[in-house]
């Protein structure tokens, strides 16, 4: 019988997420020590994680509300789901630009604390509406920093819209830059991207590199009359210099997922409440994702999409497996071989890979694992977990 696994959600997550999970998965927000854990939003940084957790989930993207590198520490692979929102975040991103570019947000407003009858706010309308003259989208410049899932889908869609587009990302992906069209200009620095664009919008995690990767010096490069669009992280724009950008003119517009108290109410701010993921759609292939991604790795220990492992993959050829994390230093591969040979087993098929300082390593042996060769690979210094992963029944 094959094994059950206990998994804990912390938030809703999509039923047809979880309809991927076997059906002998015991599944919900009040399980006991969880093998596993599945989350949105919920802010894990102050949860006491029990030691049985093996993976964590998140139905997204960000990991900010994830302790992941105590999870690391621990040999948990944190997984995500990258890309599978890129569609929704992309149409936002569109919007944004549209509604930015024709003064949307303005002109409700405006609508909305008109009075009289009917005919005198025909009047009223008529007489006010130039106030509210835009700019339309072809022939624009859009310049996107960030190119990956979402980035290389606004790009498509702006060029269908008739702009031009430049981007830049210096950590690109090859995978990456394949899906990207042909016609987007590659930018070298963030610096060349804002003296050019009339609209910008960012596509990049929240780390110390992005945080206020645009401020005051970076604003003061533009044009001027500039729509700027923030649906990647809250912290890496700063929005004091954004203020003081649409003060002088060098800004038009900025249009943000992240409200704060400095922005609310502020002339020519858009800002929404994260709406950036929030479609059914969105989160349905999240949750479809992810958890797909944690059953693999519980059941046969492959790792794809976790933001502190690497990708490690392997068929399985053998009913026998060890899935070992530990700290990439020299020489583990080789005391894990050992270990193997000196017990007299075959290994049937390896793979080790490594990212930053986490290595992960895959075995499979031709024949069962005794308790006390678990116990010695267990204990060598800088394995972080070790488990076995025998196909039963």
């Amino acid at each position: 019988m094959a094994k059950s696994f206990k998994i804990q959600t912390l938030n809703k997550i999509s039923p047809k997420g979880l309809a991927i999970l076997p059906a002998h998965y015991t599944v919900g927000d009040a399980v006991d020590q969880p093998d596993a854990i599945l989350v949105r939003s919920h802010n894990m940084h102050e949860l006491e994680i029990p030691p049985s957790v093996q993976a964590i989930g998140r139905a997204g993207v960000g990991t900010n509300n994830i302790p992941v590198k105590k999870m690391s520490e621990r040999g948990v692979p944190v997984f995500n789901a990258p890309g599978a929102n890129a569609n929704a975040v992309k149409e936002l991103v569109i919007a944004g630009m549209l509604m930015a570019a024709r003064n949307i947000g303005e002109a409700m407003a405006f609508v909305a604390a008109l009075t009289g009858t009917d005919e005198e706010l025909h009047k009223k309308t008529e007489a006010e509406k130039k106030r509210f003259v835009g700019r339309e989208l072809p022939g624009r410049t859009l310049g996107i920093i960030g190119l990956g899932a979402i980035g290389s889908l606004v790009a498509d869609a702006a060029i269908k819209l008739g702009m031009q587009v430049i981007g830049f990302d210096p950590g690109i992906t090859v995978e990456a830059a394949w899906k990207l069209p042909s016609s987007v200009h590659k930018a070298e620095s963030i610096e060349e991207l804002v003296k050019t664009a009339d609209f910008i919008t960012l596509h990049v995690p929240l780390v110390e590199s992005t945080r206020n990767i645009i401020n005051t010096q970076r604003i003061a490069l533009m044009k001027g009359g500039v729509i700027l669009l923030n649906f990647a992280r809250e912290g890496v724009v700063d929005n004091a210099a954004v203020l003081a950008g649409l003060r002088d003119g060098k800004l038009h517009a900025y249009v943000c997922d992240f409200p704060a108290q400095a922005l609310k109410g502020q002339k020519n701010v858009i800002c929404l409440p994260h709406l950036g993921a929030s479609t059914e759609e969105a989160e349905e292939n999240c949750a479809v994702m992810v958890a797909k991604q944690v059953s693999d790795y519980l059941e046969n220990g492959n790792i794809l999409n976790a933001v502190n492992f690497p990708n490690v993959s392997m068929p399985r050829e053998s009913a026998f497996r060890l899935g070992i994390a530990n700290a990439n230093v020299p020489n583990m591969v080789g005391q894990i071989s050992t270990a193997l040979a000196k017990a007299g087993l075959n290994i049937h098929n390896m793979v080790n890979k490594s990212k930053g300082d986490m290595a992960y390593t895959l075995v499979d042996v031709d024949s069962a694992v005794p308790a006390d060769l678990l116990e010695r690979i267990g204990s060598i210094e800088g394995v972080l977990r070790l488990r076995y992963l025998p196909v039963e029944g």
